[in-house]
């Protein structure tokens, strides 16, 4: 088998053991990658400040010997620090940021054996479920079709993973920003319980605990070994998370056994949703009753438009933090063309927010996650859309010209268009999207599937047993055909 053909048919986990047995080496992998990525990152715009020098470096110094070892990896261009890799962080005002030390994510994906070779594209501030940051000098466009956004703001890692030019990348979750771009690239996205994977040291937490790393992938096991290798609380973390039973990966080889599934087939503010989407969560209840879950529906008695408010002040005031910082660092003015429209407005706001008016966002946020457990505690998984509309049009949630509040929460923003995800973000519970339906003109639109705080190891064995149910792996986007096959 050639290694196209190899790479094209194998996960992360696969492409690990084919190294492990002499198939393959990690050099062979890596130059594979860079190939994918020189054929196609021209057409999407996901690939940043790439080091092939580096990862060369670290394959002839000898890989640890971990469960990923010889596998190219990428990294969001927003946290997930390292010394030898640099970070725009999706905006001109960091370009080219250097780090004194590495992240304990990093430390614990290199740990894995895993063969970073660069970033993926990140909108500014991590704000917005599409990747437009002018510092790229483009957007980032989805595989299955390029008038389309590859999501949000994991976008670059979704799209670069959807092309092909990696089976997994690195990604992060703050309202949703590993799941949309998984729902608009087609592809398996999980964010942990709160608290699950470290943030450290760089950060203590982010928006006020909503945000976690994560990665994308194209098959549950992947998600899982990468989410073991990185899980458990750094050196002082201010949070930590309910110990797992066992390990992610083996509970994809268990079923998870009969559930109660509540389902939605519109917003949790009793809003319609897309068609595509209405039919994408139907095709799934008739799935996991066929599976042998019971279905019933359900709606969650919380206030998910109050917590979506109070989500835009907190993301407002930890932006505005730091856009003051970089500034002041570089001895900036906000109106120096460094940062964008949503940037600027979103300081604008945050001035408007007192210590008081946070606090009471935090509250409003914390109370969210109890009447969300409260519905958890009648229901094992609860089952939506991960968004309300098939993939959005390039352009239409660009940070040029917009203002941060009608951004977030005007008629047809982020709020309609992504009504799910943040809600999880707020409670800390797991859950995923799972690419399990596609529109007739070839669009990828995920289901969303939640559990209760801390049944990660639950929600990883039900995803894994609708994948064997309903496999995704070999849907390909038509970028596919352009990938080098020499």
């Amino acid at each position: 088998m050639s290694i196209a053909s190899l790479y094209d048919q194998s996960d992360a986990v696969a492409l690990a053991a084919h190294v492990a047995a002499g198939d393959v080496s990690p050099v062979e992998l890596l130059d594979e990658a860079l190939r994918r990525g020189e054929a196609v990152n021209p057409q999407i715009n996901a690939l940043t400040l790439l080091k092939p020098d580096v990862a060369r470096r670290l394959i002839a110094a000898g890989l640890p010997d971990g469960p990923l070892k010889g596998v190219p990896f990428l990294l969001k261009d927003l946290g997930a620090e390292a010394i030898d890799f640099p970070g725009h962080n999706g905006s001109k005002s960091t370009m080219n940021t250097t780090y004194a030390r590495n992240s304990a994510l990093y430390e614990r994906l290199a740990a894995a054996g895993l063969v970073t070779f660069g970033r993926t594209t990140a909108p500014e501030g991590g704000v917005g479920p599409a990747t437009e940051a002018a510092v790229y000098g483009g957007p980032t466009r989805n595989p299955w079709n390029l008038d389309r956004t590859a999501g949000g703001s994991s976008g670059g890692a979704g799209s670069a993973v959807a092309a092909g030019i990696v089976p997994a990348a690195h990604g992060s979750d703050g309202g949703g920003s590993v799941r949309i771009p998984a729902s608009s690239c087609g592809l398996f996205g999980f964010k942990a319980t709160r608290a699950r994977l470290p943030d450290g040291p760089y950060a203590g937490e982010g928006w006020a605990g909503m945000a976690i790393d994560g990665f994308l992938t194209r098959s549950v096991r992947d998600t899982a070994v990468l989410t073991d290798v990185c899980q458990g609380a750094d050196l002082g973390a201010p949070y930590w998370a309910p110990p797992l039973g066992g390990t992610l990966l083996a509970a994809t080889d268990r079923t998870p056994g009969k559930l109660r599934i509540a389902y939605l087939t519109d917003t949790f503010t009793g809003a319609a949703i897309d068609g595509e989407c209405r039919r994408a969560v139907e095709d799934a209840m008739s799935l996991l009753q066929d599976m042998g879950h019971t279905l019933v529906e359900a709606r969650p008695q919380a206030d998910t438009r109050g917590m979506m408010e109070a989500w835009t002040k907190v993301v407002a005031c930890g932006n505005a933090l730091w856009i003051r910082n970089v500034l002041e660092a570089r001895g900036a003015r906000a109106d120096d063309g460094l940062i964008e429209s949503i940037g600027i407005t979103s300081l604008h706001y945050a001035k408007s927010v007192s210590g008081s008016d946070y606090l009471e966002a935090v509250g409003s946020i914390h109370r969210y996650g109890r009447e969300m457990a409260a519905f958890f505690e009648e229901h094992d998984m609860l089952l939506t859309a991960t968004l309300a509309e098939p993939p959005a049009k390039i352009g239409r949630f660009a940070h040029a010209d917009a203002e941060y509040v009608d951004y977030r929460m005007g008629p047809g923003r982020v709020f309609d268009y992504s009504p799910f995800c943040a809600a999880f973000n707020a409670s800390g519970q797991p859950a995923a999207s799972l690419p399990l339906h596609w529109t007739p003109d070839g669009l990828p639109v995920g289901v969303h599937l939640a559990a209760r705080f801390g049944a990660d190891e639950l929600l990883m064995s039900l995803c894994a047993d609708i994948e064997r149910a309903k496999p995704w792996f070999s849907q390909r986007p038509p970028i596919w055909s352009g990938l080098p096959q020499a």
